[in-house]
């Protein structure tokens, strides 16, 4: 009875708009041809859009990922430093493929993604002359306090003697030689959907990770940025992460969090199911920064969805098709997958990612984790804080519950 009465009452809400035009017309308040127009772009947008959508797999991605919105459109990834991000390499790497070929060859080929390794600030400033670094950059870390670091202590002179100057040539070394440092933190950043790992709000997480004394590995999953223009998938964007996650490790065996916002979220749970698969134990912890719970919950509630979701064919033509095109991403199975501690940041006021569905998220972990795992946690940033869907990263008590959470688990493997 009750699911007659639901269609009954999407039928209606789909049919009253262009009821409303009709019975407009008859009144004479508006002519026949204005009538006709109309209804052609109810029927175009409300009726043609979702079957369009339900049939193309293109669309679907499209509008998941969002990678042709770029901004700021001048940016240039190679140069870090000319967005603020001193001390930071740009470089790539190859992210052998079985899905992807060669065009015309037939051959399986690598995507190339584009990464960012930015260093801690206290490191920075030990290396401030090798670096070459700006008047500008040098007088930010100015107050930078020195940190005790014993194997850095122990190796500052050998790497000032080899590296008197970093330039193209010793770049790659001298980075990858200070990630392998003993007693690191390191923290692989999963961003979100649009844009680019130069993202203004991206780039303020980053100085906050640095400030903190972290190595922040950043990079863009394919389509995005400066990474190979290839169509995204869920399968391929978490292969990225996968490589990004593989290549740090093979440097180094210090403990990695990773940081997955919005989207990111999505491929962070996925990327550690995988790995709690293959017993790899170099994660200690996850940070969810507004997370959701799938894409089809995701789809319902946002507002871009608001005009179709009361429609009644809207879980036939466009929910459900991203599902069984494995557009899924359901970080409500994954987070019962894999053992690591997880904070939940969400604020109330965040409408791409709605806030209930980052708490819906916090209560299903808290019921389907093991008891002997690492723990979950959830910050909610209050609405009139009116840091929404990307600047959490401002709320001042933000940089303490970092740095405890990553002190709490430093040591420890689930």
């Amino acid at each position: 009875m009750y699911e007659s009465y639901k269609f009954l009452n999407s039928l209606f809400r789909a049919t009253i708009i262009p009821g409303l035009f009709i019975i407009v017309w008859l009144t004479g308040l508006i002519s026949l041809v204005t009538v006709q127009i109309c209804l052609l772009a109810f029927s175009l947008v409300f009726i043609v859009f979702p079957l369009v959508f339900r049939y193309s797999v293109t669309l679907q991605r499209g509008i998941l990922f969002l990678t042709f919105i770029t901004y700021p459109r001048d940016l240039d990834l190679s140069n870090p430093a000319s967005v603020g991000l001193y001390a930071t390499r740009s470089f790539y790497l190859d992210v052998p493929d079985p899905d992807v070929e060669e065009d015309g060859t037939g051959k399986k080929r690598h995507v190339r993604i584009g990464l960012w390794h930015v260093l801690p600030k206290h490191v920075a400033k030990r290396f401030a002359k090798e670096l070459q670094l700006s008047d500008e950059a040098q007088e930010d870390l100015q107050n930078i306090t020195e940190v005790t670091d014993d194997n850095l202590n122990k190796l500052e002179t050998a790497m000032k003697t080899t590296f008197p100057i970093v330039n193209s040539e010793n770049e790659q070394l001298f980075y990858e030689r200070l990630l392998k440092v003993p007693g690191n933190t390191i923290v692989l950043y999963l961003h979100g959907n649009t844009a680019s790992r130069g993202s203004g709000h991206r780039l303020d997480v980053y100085k906050l990770l640095r400030k903190l004394g972290y190595h922040v590995i950043s990079f863009d999953y394919r389509g995005y940025g400066d990474s190979d223009p290839i169509s995204p998938t869920e399968e391929g964007v978490v292969r990225d992460a996968m490589a990004v996650y593989n290549y740090i490790r093979n440097l180094t065996s210090s403990p990695i969090f990773i940081w997955g916002h919005s989207l990111g979220t999505g491929v962070a749970t996925n990327m550690l199911s995988q790995l709690n698969f293959l017993n790899d134990k170099g994660v200690r912890g996850v940070i969810l920064e507004a997370p959701f719970t799938n894409i089809k919950d995701e789809i319902r509630m946002h507002p871009f969805a608001r005009p179709f979701k009361h429609l009644p064919w809207f879980d036939h033509t466009i929910a459900r098709p991203m599902y069984l095109n494995s557009l899924r991403f359901e970080s409500d199975q994954h987070i019962s997958e894999f053992r690591q501690p997880i904070m939940i940041l969400h604020a109330e006021d965040d409408y791409v990612v709605p806030f209930q569905l980052g708490y819906k998220l916090y209560r299903i972990a808290l019921d389907t984790r093991g008891k002997s795992w690492g723990p979950v946690e959830f910050h909610r940033f209050e609405g009139s804080r009116k840091y929404g869907h990307k600047y959490i990263c401002y709320a001042p008590e933000l940089p303490e519950l970092i740095q405890n959470f990553v002190n709490n688990y430093y040591k420890d493997i689930f």
